[in-house]
């Protein structure tokens, strides 16, 4: 038994097995997400695992082996693991940056300032992790969240403003069904163009793949190409070393044809743009699906205050949900932006409401 051990209170031995019940949770949660994926990304999870358990070690060598008594891991790390589990998305991954975020061994006497240190950098590893999963949703997150809350916040703002005039239930319900299907077309188009204009400003800018035929008669000693890598952002020397480097290649190999990368500096990322017609579609459902719920209320049959109230709810729970959504896969707090989110519609619809009002008194 070592210093530490001996001059330990149970208070101490208490949290090493709270520590050592969270690190075990911990290095299941990345063998879950391991076992949902392949390739570079398993291995790095699989290292990560094995990192949990080195400092899994240490707590269990304090308590001299004994792990009878163990508290259960904290809610948050058995919700990563019940989450990992089943889906082993990028929520996962988001939620688990947040968990490395909070370590508590930089402050821990008993901890080692190794394990304090891993701990900073496997949230960086996650967050890497993360960042891939970010990338590959872009092309379609975006639009996909835009539209949802354009609809909710535009549609409620138009129902509220239209239903605090006094009109009759029919007229409100119209008028919202009409506000889904334009605001919807409008998104989609919008998206499209913005979109396909993205895609195509990218590809005035890709290297003229006949050019490619030329790089074979280059002067090794009077390299035209380093211009070509100058203008496209490096620097004097570095643009000679690497023009020389791809010119020798071609001419030693005697290739008939030079790499089809060689006039490239930074590869495009078309992947994070995506297409537009997912982007057009993506804008159009979500529009939709957010612009019906403020309208659900007069579809059943409600009416009056009834059927606003109802619809703030709805819209309310709606924009809460979405703006967590936001948080977590930005690895930023989910209450805080969904309030925030929520601040922001019902604000919105609030002065249309107050309009309708004033507006339907007028006309009374």
């Amino acid at each position: 038994m070592n210093d530490v051990q001996r001059s330990s209170t149970e208070a101490d031995r208490a949290r090493w097995r709270r520590y050592l019940a969270d690190e075990r949770a911990e290095a299941a949660v990345y063998r879950k997400l391991a076992a949902r994926r392949d390739g570079e990304e398993r291995e790095i999870l699989l290292a990560l695992a094995a990192a949990e358990g080195r400092h899994e070690a240490h707590w269990l060598a304090l308590l001299d082996g004994d792990d009878s008594g163990m508290p259960r891991a904290d809610v948050r790390t058995r919700l990563l693991g019940a989450l990992a589990r089943r889906f082993g998305s990028i929520f996962v991954l988001a939620l688990a940056q947040r968990a490395e975020a909070r370590s508590p061994y930089a402050t821990d006497p008993h901890a080692t300032a190794a394990m304090a240190a891993d701990e900073r950098i496997h949230g960086e590893v996650v967050r890497g992790l993360a960042a891939r999963g970010r990338r590959r949703l872009a092309g379609t997150l975006r639009p996909a969240v835009f539209g949802a809350n354009d609809g909710l916040v535009s549609n409620l703002a138009l129902v509220l403003g239209i239903g605090a005039t006094g009109v009759p239930a029919s007229v409100v319900l119209f008028t919202g069904i009409a506000g889904l299907l334009a605001g919807a077309l409008s998104m989609a188009a919008g998206e499209y163009v913005s979109v396909r204009s993205q895609l195509e400003l990218l590809e005035a800018s890709a290297p003229d793949p006949a050019t490619h035929e030329a790089l074979v008669d280059l002067d090794i000693d009077a390299n035209e190409l380093a211009l070509v890598y100058r203008a496209r952002g490096m620097d004097e020397v570095e643009a000679h070393e690497r023009a020389a480097l791809v010119v020798a290649r071609v001419q030693a190999a005697e290739q008939a044809q030079a790499p089809t990368d060689a006039l490239s500096v930074v590869a495009m990322d078309d992947e994070a743009v995506g297409t537009g017609l997912s982007a057009a579609l993506s804008s159009f459902l979500f529009f939709a699906s957010g612009a019906v719920l403020p309208v659900l209320p007069w579809i059943v049959g409600l009416s009056g205050s009834a059927a606003i109230l109802t619809a703030v709810v709805l819209v309310g729970v709606a924009l809460l949900a979405t703006g967590a959504i936001v948080g977590l896969l930005s690895g930023a707090s989910p209450l805080r932006r969904a309030m925030r989110q929520l601040g922001i519609g019902l604000g919105a619809a609030a002065v249309t409401y107050v309009l309708g009002l004033a507006f339907g008194t007028t006309i009374g």
